[in-house]
């Protein structure tokens, strides 16, 4: 099995010395640096940029400088996709998003994660576990969302939440551990 599919797998993998994914980050930084430094009203630009980083088409999209992430092509958006500035995408993994998502600043998406055991963890070994939000999602600002957790459709995250376990549909959560505080 090679480091990627390790990765993909969500096994533990090399992410450090392997050159095929050490390489496949730095294009992604590089695309992420273009998109970050283009005029504010060059929308087709933006456009092209993007989706050279997702390896995919998109339709109607907005993400306001600066946005970050680590591959790109494991990302994908719905239709109508809107985050506010400084979105950070760790996407060792899938990282997939419903249509009609509205993300506020500073809000982080990490499919990665490190070993408790610190023998591995020095070794530069990591894991990566998908993340997926649903339709019609709403989540405030400096929120983060952490491996392998799915947040489910008509969900309001409130501002500042540690999304650490699955949120069910139709509810409003927030807190650190983020928890459902009422079903809408």
């Amino acid at each position: 099995m090679t480091e990627e599919e390790k990765m993909l797998a969500g096994k533990l993998y090399d992410a450090n010395y392997n050159q095929n994914l050490l390489e496949k980050r730095i294009i992604a930084k590089e695309l992420c640096k273009k998109y970050n430094e283009l005029h504010v009203r060059d929308f087709i630009g933006k456009k092209e940029v993007m989706e050279k980083l997702l390896q995919k088409g998109l339709k109607q999209f907005t993400i306001e400088p600066n946005f970050f992430c680590d591959y790109g092509f494991n990302i994908s958006f719905g239709e109508n996709f809107y985050s506010n500035h400084n979105l950070v995408i760790l996407d060792a993994n899938k990282v997939e998003f419903g249509d009609n998502v509205f993300i506020g600043p500073n809000c982080g998406f990490y499919t990665s994660g490190h070993p408790i055991d610190f023998k591995e963890r020095n070794k530069g070994l990591e894991y990566a576990k998908p993340i997926k939000v649903g339709n019609n999602v709403w989540i405030g600002g400096n929120v983060c969302v952490m491996p392998g957790v799915t947040i489910g459709s008509n969900v309001v995250i409130g501002a500042g939440s540690v999304v650490t376990k699955n949120i069910p549909d139709n509810c409003i959560a927030f807190g650190n551990p983020c928890k459902v505080e009422r079903f809408i």
